[in-house]
């Protein structure tokens, strides 16, 4: 099983950014996809999560009309699309695999590696 996170960058403040989360070695169709972000010194923050058919979708207070996640099950893929970004939104962003949808890192299972977003002028 192996998750991998991609589209991360540097980016203007009002910027866009689209964070893709590829997986493998495991059907996505039955699983709660969730992104999640951890800020130097800072405990690591939900973002969003979405579930197995795309039925249930959450995001956190800080980024909801901003960010949109989607998920292709067909590529294995889901996708953060990150609007307006603000250089709070600075971060280590980090997708996971769950059976229970959550924004509680504890409930996920696998992680990946990580994408460093970083927003600045």
């Amino acid at each position: 099983l192996q998750l991998v996170e991609s589209g991360g960058g540097l980016v203007q403040p009002g910027g866009s950014l689209r964070l893709s989360c590829t997986v493998s070695g495991v059907t996505p169709d039955y699983y709660i996809i969730a992104w999640f972000r951890q800020a130097p010194g800072k405990e690591r923050e939900g973002v969003s999560y979405i579930s197995s058919r795309g039925g249930s979708i959450n995001y956190a207070v800080s980024v909801k009309g901003r960010f949109t996640i989607s998920r292709d099950n067909a590529e294995n893929t889901v996708y953060l699309q990150m609007n307006s970004l603000k250089p709070e939104d600075t971060a280590v962003y980090y997708c996971a695999v769950g059976v229970i949808a959550t924004m509680s890192g504890l409930e996920y299972d696998l992680w990946g590696q990580g994408t460093q977003v970083t927003v600045s002028s």
